[in-house]
């Protein structure tokens, strides 16, 4: 990412990335697919920031800002303090940003029991959400995880996969840049408390 003094800056990362199943005409008669379109959505843009927290990560671990050790002039090691500060910020966005996508991904899966598929796709759905979920668990190999595995396979094999469609950049764009705004926020409502506690500890002492 270009160095911002800015760090409600999102990234540049969405155009490079590949198309991914979105909505279809089919999800208007079984509400599972249309429920699994939006886990997707989320689940796929939470994967997309955790990408662009960890580039930020690791520009920072590459550039310390420590003249020991980039052996670098002062000014030269000033300026770039400056841009890991800046980093800093648009790192602390990233972050929050990604436990926006994914809270929205896990209520998503926590829906799951109060949608009524209507069909085989969509119970297909159903348990594609479910098998999703192993990331987030202690040890996918324990019961019942691969028996539900097992039983999708199965359920594939009969009914087929899931129907396949195309997801236009502006709309993961837009889901993307909705949870960055919101990081947006919340940062600076923290950095904002933060500097009112530092003002009262300042005025007490």
């Amino acid at each position: 990412m270009a160095d911002s003094d800015n760090t409600t800056t999102l990234p540049f990362v969405i155009g490079r990335q590949r198309d991914e199943p979105d909505s279809l005409a089919s999800q208007a008669i079984d509400s599972a697919l249309s429920r699994w379109s939006e886990w997707q959505r989320a689940r796929y843009a939470s994967l997309l920031l955790c990408r662009v927290q960890q580039q930020l990560e690791a520009r920072m671990i590459v550039n310390t800002g420590i003249q020991v050790l980039t052996a670098e002039s002062p000014t030269r090691v000033q300026g770039r303090s400056a841009r890991t500060l800046c980093r800093l910020g648009d790192y602390a966005v990233a972050r929050e940003a990604e436990v926006f996508a994914m809270t929205e991904a896990l209520k998503l899966q926590d829906s799951i029991p109060v949608i009524a598929a209507t069909s085989l796709v969509g119970v297909i759905a159903k348990l594609e959400m479910i098998v999703g979920a192993d990331r987030d668990i202690g040890d996918p190999t324990d019961f019942p995880w691969p028996h539900i595995a097992s039983v999708l396979r199965d359920l594939k094999a009969i009914a087929g996969g899931m129907p396949v469609g195309r997801q236009s950049r502006e709309r993961t764009r837009s889901d993307v840049a909705r949870h960055w705004e919101s990081a947006v926020k919340l940062v600076a409502a923290l950095e904002e408390e933060d500097a009112a506690e530092y003002r009262g500890d300042v005025a007490v002492s």
